[in-house]
């Protein structure tokens, strides 16, 4: 049987690019796409939390992410980016972090987060790229797996440190990111390869399970080059480039989809009513 093969074009005009087509695989392009990607698609939990688990078949990431008014979660964006990464000619492995932000000192939580390590062509150095992580710590572009070196990724600071792992056979590394003038963990992973399998197992854990905050609460974030944006229940926050931060409360479920719609592109159907 043949692979299913992603639609680069549609998927390339979804990120707003206007660059060659297809465009190199150097790194340039993996900075670039990474970027426009991130701006491009937003992050939401919609599907769980409305009682389901969403796909993570690439036909179905492209009817959501690409050609629909609708974004995703870690599992499905980096999916996506992996599957137009890999028809542009680099080699991506897929790896899982167990997140850090919001956990107390000594926590461990399972690994819930995807993200991809990302091979280009004539290059030695390998890149982390992750673009569903959603929070103002995430990574804006692709950055080298090089540790204790301060990467400017667009308007945001990060670094990776090495950890030991206690009882593993290798170091953690640990992104961290400059916010509020400190750096804070944002996850922590090994370079253990998952395949699809992996995320199938742990996308159903975090979509259905009970006590998974994506269960239960809405989350949606969309980040440009000058804000951030993030929708956490109906507590709206806006973040500037230089920090400033705006919030207020949306007063019902009829405003928080019409935010939904105009500030974060997400586009649900008419009536849909969101718990909470």
């Amino acid at each position: 049987m043949e692979p299913v093969r992603i639609d680069l074009d549609a998927y390339l005009t979804r990120i707003g690019w206007t660059g060659d087509r297809p465009p190199a695989p150097t790194v340039e392009t993996l900075r670039a796409v990474h970027l426009a990607h991130l701006t491009s698609i937003p992050f939401e939990n919609l599907e769980p939390l409305l009682g389901s688990a969403p796909s993570l078949a690439l036909p179905d990431l492209e009817a959501k992410l690409v050609r629909g008014r609708r974004g995703g979660y870690c599992f499905e964006h980096n999916g996506l980016l992996a599957a137009a990464l890999t028809a542009l000619g680099f080699g991506v492995t897929g790896l899982a972090a167990r997140v850090r932000v919001g956990a107390a000192p000594g926590t461990v939580r399972p690994r819930t987060h995807t993200l991809r390590l990302v091979e280009v062509p004539g290059e030695e150095r390998r890149y982390a790229a992750d673009v569903g992580f959603g929070s103002i710590g995430s990574l804006l572009e692709a950055v080298p797996l090089v540790a204790g070196t301060e990467f400017h990724d667009g308007t945001r600071r990060h670094r990776y440190v090495r950890e030991p792992h206690p009882g593993g056979p290798e170091d953690l590394w640990v992104l961290q990111a400059f916010l509020d003038g400190s750096w804070e963990d944002q996850y922590a992973f090994t370079l253990e390869p998952h395949d699809a399998s992996d995320y199938r197992v742990a996308n159903w854990y975090v979509a259905t399970n009970p006590r998974s905050p994506f269960h239960n609460a809405l989350y949606a974030q969309r980040t440009t080059l000058d804000r951030h944006l993030h929708l956490s229940g109906r507590t709206l926050v806006e973040t500037g480039s230089d920090g400033a931060r705006k919030e207020r409360q949306l007063a019902d479920n009829g405003e928080v989809l019409r935010v939904l719609a105009a500030d974060f592109g997400i586009e649900l159907p008419p009536g849909t009513v969101l718990p909470g």
